[in-house]
């Protein structure tokens, strides 16, 4: 399961779970939705950091792919990857 899965599914289990305890309490339901918001987030900040350092690692890894890959395609249109690409260049008009 990808980190970001993970991470997402605590944070909405955080929000739930402190929803339920808010359940009891006599309130608006906008107002117990918005603490329960609220909590979970701060929550989520303390309890789930390994999630999100590891979801953030998961994503700054996928960048670094795609930044190499647009090189890679960059200098392949460019024509900087095939061998002897100068002659080609210079002929035939």
């Amino acid at each position: 399961m990808s980190a970001a899965v993970k991470y997402t599914l605590g944070r909405l289990g955080l929000f739930v779970a402190v929803l339920a305890a808010l359940w009891l309490v006599e309130m608006n339901i906008f107002i117990k939705l918005m603490v329960a918001l609220a909590f979970s987030a701060a929550l989520s900040f303390f309890l789930l950091k390994g999630w999100r350092d590891e979801m953030a690692e998961e994503m700054a890894t996928a960048a670094e792919r795609r930044r190499a890959e647009k090189e890679r395609l960059r200098s392949a249109l460019a024509g900087e990857d095939e061998p002897g690409g100068d002659e080609q260049q210079g002929g035939g008009r």
